[in-house]
């Protein structure tokens, strides 16, 4: 990471990379893609996992690594993911122990979909804007 870096860009980074490995090492710990009122999920460390929260993981691991790469893009996802995450949260509240009967949660996963929410928004207040106005005279 460089040192002009912005927020939303080590936002990216760290949770993209971090996402990444826990998806990949999710599927050591259950590969199930199980559907239905209680989707099948083993717990990796404290969180519920299954096939389908794994492919999530990669894929939101993926996308974070790729939008790091420019301010505007790591601040558009920051964004983005931070009212995802905040979404998710709230609908894991509601849920229960299931997110459309794919993807297994518990009570920890919703703590920590709350921080990863709580810190892309930051992060995405934290970064300026990199697109300005065309300056008129």
């Amino acid at each position: 990471m460089r040192q002009d870096s912005t927020p939303a860009q080590l936002y990216c980074t760290v949770f993209g990379a971090v996402l990444l490995l826990v998806g990949i090492v999710g599927f050591f710990v259950n590969a199930s893609f199980g559907t239905g009122s209680n989707p099948p999920g083993d717990k990796l460390i404290l969180f519920e996992v299954n096939g389908w929260h794994n492919l999530v993981h990669i894929a939101s691991g993926l996308a974070g690594l790729a939008l790091a790469r420019t301010p505007a893009g790591a601040r558009a996802f920051a964004l983005g993911f931070g009212l995802i995450y905040a979404v998710v949260t709230v609908y894991g509240l509601i849920a229960g122990s299931n997110v459309l009967g794919l993807v297994a949660i518990n009570g920890a996963d919703n703590v920590l979909h709350l921080l990863i929410a709580a810190a892309g928004l930051a992060a995405y207040a934290a970064s300026r804007d990199t697109v300005s106005a065309p300056r008129t005279a």
